[in-house]
């Protein structure tokens, strides 16, 4: 019997083969998530100041606090669908939201990539994982994985 695996974003469930083994969940990370949003905050923020104050607008804060505004409302509006996200290591692939599915020896290269990971295949078909706490360790969970490791902890 092979065990189901429910995707909690889609609901969709995907089923491991026979005889597949689960090897680890990668879920996102809240406070990954926030970081990530507050430096988005930083970075549209002054550079919506920096324009305004460019074109000699005479309020160039308004840039900066309606840039806070945006991303703050775009963070709690789609929260619950990015932290919902899932995406499980088995010995024979890499499963992700919305029914992707990718094979371990397909897998090229998972490298950090601006907080995420970014897993590339052989064909260049590239996958991020977002808001992950500690990249390098998500990592080597897949690159264990594909190397037939097994880790502890």
């Amino acid at each position: 019997m092979s065990e189901i695996q429910r995707d909690p974003v889609l609901g969709l469930d995907q089923p491991l083969a026979e005889g597949e083994r689960l090897l680890a969940t990668l879920t996102a990370d809240g406070q990954t998530y926030i970081r990530n949003h507050l430096i988005m905050v930083v970075v549209f923020g002054f550079i919506a100041g920096v324009v305004l104050w460019w074109i000699d607008n005479p309020t160039p804060w308004v840039g900066p606090l309606a840039a806070a505004l945006a991303i703050g409302i775009r963070a709690a509006y789609l929260r619950s669908e990015a932290l919902g996200q899932a995406w499980r290591v088995t010995d024979r692939r890499l499963l992700g939201p919305g029914g992707r599915a990718v094979a371990l020896a397909d897998i090229r290269e998972a490298r950090p990539f601006f907080g995420d990971v970014q897993i590339i295949t052989q064909s260049g078909d590239k996958h991020l994982i977002k808001y992950q706490r500690e990249a390098a360790r998500t990592i080597a969970a897949i690159t264990d994985a594909r190397n037939g490791k097994r880790r502890k902890g």
